[in-house]
């Protein structure tokens, strides 16, 4: 089996579990205020052990077939968390060693009262792809963009696990960000 079919087996793989986790049909209201048909809580799937390590060794794949010059990957908490950490623990199988962190939706408000934890394994102006569950409107995506860039950091990319194209997809192009989807919406639906 050549990369392009392993790749597309885990893919597949990854979509059974998703579907079994962590998709949902009914009627649902998104963060986002929207009113959809449909709700992915990828938790279910990120906090899986075979599903954080099929997301993880899918990332890392696509990552490095654009050989992206990455330091470090992390988004705003809770639902970029395991994504991270599955991201982070396979890219040392490939001698990248991207360290995660965490973007805090608030800052701590004692101590170093920073935004972003894990900042002791990141280089100055780190170069930084920003994880997330589930794009939507690109929103929580942009914020972790916001606070990577306030503290000093360059965030250039944005990986999600699922694109509800919605949006989020035309937000980050706008804000002169590259996407990296595993997944859309339509990939979950069973026809």
């Amino acid at each position: 089996m050549d990369k392009k079919e392993s790749f597309e087996k885990d893919r597949q793989r990854l979509i059974e579990i998703i579907r079994e986790k962590s998709f949902r049909v009914g009627d649902f209201t998104l963060v986002s205020g929207k009113k959809s048909k449909y709700y992915v809580d990828l938790k279910g799937t990120s906090l899986h052990a075979e599903g954080a390590y099929l997301i993880g060794k899918l990332a890392v794949q696509l990552f490095l077939r654009d050989d992206l010059p990455i330091d470090a990957v992390g988004g705003l908490t809770l639902g970029a968390d395991p994504i991270a950490t599955s991201v982070s623990i396979e890219s040392h199988r490939y001698k990248k060693d991207w360290p995660a962190f965490i973007v805090r939706k608030e800052s701590k408000g004692h101590g170093t009262d920073q935004y972003i934890e894990g900042q002791h394994n990141l280089t100055p102006s780190a170069n930084l792809m920003i994880v997330e569950d589930v794009l939507t409107t690109g929103a929580s995506s942009l914020k972790a963009v916001q606070r990577a860039r306030d503290a000093g950091y360059s965030p250039n990319w944005i990986f999600t696990v699922i694109d509800r194209n919605e949006g989020g997809r035309e937000a980050v192009a706008a804000a002169g960000l590259k996407l990296y989807a595993l997944l859309s919406v339509s990939d979950l639906i069973k026809s």
